[in-house]
């Protein structure tokens, strides 16, 4: 399954405790990155300075479902539990 375009939610739903650029703390679940632009895409895609576990998500059925709401959804779900 390729990244669903303008979808967002890995950028929004997981926390991430790496260094982001301009969120050097990474972010916590549920708050959208800094990074991620007003079309929901990531302005560090294709770039050095991205999170090593961001470049290692890859979209899949079981976590992204087929709409932007379910990813966000099964990536909240997937998040509380790991608490």
């Amino acid at each position: 399954m390729d990244c669903r375009l303008y979808c967002g939610a890995c950028c929004i739903a997981p926390s991430i405790t790496s260094f982001i650029p301009g969120m050097p703390n990474g972010k916590p679940a549920g708050v959208r990155c800094v990074q991620l632009n007003d079309e929901n895409l990531c302005d560090l895609f294709g770039k050095a300075q991205r999170p090593q576990v961001c470049h290692q998500f890859k979209a899949c059925p079981n976590v992204c479902g087929t709409t932007p709401e379910q990813a966000i959804k099964i990536i909240t779900e997937l998040e509380s539990m790991t608490l």
